[in-house]
């Protein structure tokens, strides 16, 4: 996908909740041209027409109609003409463009991959080329934008655009003529076998492709029918279309299951039942959660919770139960409009609270557990609602209000932080030695490892990395950490070097698999495996 993306999970909470702000969880979009003139327009013509000074009247309208919807709820939002479709893209599962994913570093498009099936692909572009120009526009060392690349390199599918490269591990210049094609984005972003009967699947958001894309990825780790456990990751997914929230649910549950049921003043009651033969409707499922998982990611934890088909482990999800409706307007602008709640299987709506205390501090809620100690803590659930519901097999309590609250909760890891490692992440550091790095190592490290399993089984660094990355960063005008610093953050910072390293020869399935192996949460879905029955049982009971 062509855009700048960060790996780092703990600092992109923000971004994905607020990509979740915008997406909501959909319903099928409606056609309807507002053509109202009420006191709004009626106040926009004589501003327009009377105004002492020249005034952008879209501008006035975008500010105006999205305070009005900052009154009504969190959720509902205006979305401007020219935005509409990149907010869909996510969503549709496709864009159109020449297929590469990126990143920009020290004002060089650094190519992160080529998608595979896409016309970058297909041409031989890779990891680690930087892009030098697109047509007649020079692309290196101009103050480049995310902006800038998409305009210059996303365009019509069929449409030609010439691109020239450099390419660092033969020291060339290359020039190719794309055909622009239409390009798919996936929800699936890694999966892997953790060991010979526990597979690994993690969905970044819920979209029009995730129900058949989780198919694939399963049966490709289940061809031999090995996979008896499953942990499905949906940390910091914000969330995305309803539908594809109760396909993916009614992966795990038998039929005639209630998955959620949605309900509003003006929308009646409606129930999402399963009724598909699924993939994995036996056999031990760990769901993953933490505070970025919210809409659609909590209805299906929520159902899995509710049926007691599963174990949820992490911490306390983000807390959104509204529903977002889609509505078209006339100059191809849009509103996400909440028009119902949404509630599990129990009976239960876990929004968190908005009115109270105001929208800011709603926006703030998130950062608000770091600093009460929440996410640090593994003794106590916050109980917003004290309402008791029961799941309908075993009984066990659970309750309503301020997200899904895990039955295995995992504080944050925190050990690894420094001042200096804060410093490193802000700077993007990482992406910056981990592309040198694969520079003047990528020819022995692709000759040696064939596949990401035995990369992160052997791969081990030359001589003293952090004495390296340590250099790298007094270059790049970093300080030099301090003895106690690098104690603190030697092994963190290894490990996402390795990843990043990964991650630009096998993308998201080499990141998350050499992750893995440190992955805190992971490793307590692990063990938890082995008294899995004990701890369905007796959680929350």
């Amino acid at each position: 996908m062509e855009n700048n993306r960060q790996n780092w999970q703990p600092f992109i909470y923000g971004l994905l909740i607020s990509f979740g702000l915008l997406i909501g969880i959909y319903l099928k979009p409606i056609e309807n041209g507002l053509g109202i003139r009420n006191k709004f327009s009626q106040i926009y013509q004589i501003i327009n027409e009377n105004y002492v000074d020249t005034v952008d009247v879209e501008e006035l309208e975008t500010k105006s109609l999205n305070d009005m919807f900052a009154f009504l709820d969190p959720h509902s939002i205006y979305i401007p003409a020219s935005e509409l479709k990149a907010a869909n893209e996510p969503l549709t599962g496709e864009f159109e463009g020449i297929g590469i994913e990126f990143n920009i570093l020290d004002d060089t498009i650094m190519v992160v991959a080529a998608l595979a099936g896409g016309p970058s692909a297909e041409l031989g572009i890779l990891s680690g080329d930087r892009i030098l120009s697109a047509d007649t526009m020079n692309l290196a060392g101009v103050g480049i934008t995310n902006e800038k690349v998409i305009k210059n390199l996303r365009g019509k599918s069929g449409t030609e655009v010439k691109i020239a490269i450099y390419r660092p591990s033969s020291k060339q210049k290359i020039n190719y003529i794309i055909k622009r094609g239409t390009i798919p984005i996936y929800s699936v972003d890694a999966q892997l076998m953790l060991d010979k009967t526990t597979a690994y699947i993690k969905i970044s958001r819920f979209a029009a492709t995730t129900k058949d894309e989780f198919e694939t990825a399963f049966n490709l780790l289940n061809k031999n029918n090995c996979v008896k456990n499953l942990i499905l990751d949906l940390r910091g997914n914000p969330g995305g279309f309803l539908d594809a929230a109760t396909d993916l649910a009614d992966e795990f549950l038998d039929d005639k299951k209630l998955i959620v049921y949605t309900q509003g003043r003006i929308k009646p009651r409606e129930d999402f039942v399963s009724n598909n033969t699924g993939v994995f409707e036996t056999g031990k499922l760990i769901v993953l959660i933490d505070e970025g998982s919210a809409s659609a990611s909590e209805i299906v934890s929520g159902a899995i919770q509710d049926w007691d088909r599963g174990l949820i482990i992490g911490r306390r999800s983000f807390g959104k139960g509204l529903v977002q409706q889609p509505f078209d307007l006339s100059d191809g602008s849009g509103i996400r409009l909440t028009v119902s709640k949404y509630y599990t299987p129990t009976g239960r709506c876990i929004q968190k609270e908005y009115k109270k205390n105001g929208y800011q501090e709603y926006e703030n809620e998130l950062m608000n557990r770091y600093q009460n100690g929440e996410l640090e803590s593994e003794n106590s659930d916050r109980i917003f609602d004290t309402t008791k519901y029961h799941t309908r097999i075993k009984g066990r309590v659970v309750y309503a209000g301020g997200g899904i609250q895990p039955d295995v909760k995992v504080s944050i890891d925190t050990s690894h932080i420094s001042t200096f490692l804060t410093e490193v992440i802000s700077a993007g550091i990482f992406s910056k030695f981990s592309f040198d790095y694969l520079d003047k190592n990528r020819k022995k490290i692709e000759q040696r490892f064939a596949n990401e399993t035995a990369f992160e089984g052997h791969f081990k660094f030359d001589g003293n990395l952090i004495q390296q990355f340590a250099g790298f960063c007094i270059a790049n005008k970093i300080r030099k950490p301090s003895d106690a610093e690098i104690v603190r953050s030697s092994n963190f910072i290894k490990l996402q070097v390795k990843a990043m390293i990964a991650r630009q020869l096998w993308r998201d399935n080499g990141y998350f698999k050499v992750l893995s192996k440190e992955d805190k949460i992971i490793n307590r879905a692990l063990k938890a495996f082995e008294n899995y029955e004990s701890l369905l049982s007796n959680s929350k009971k």
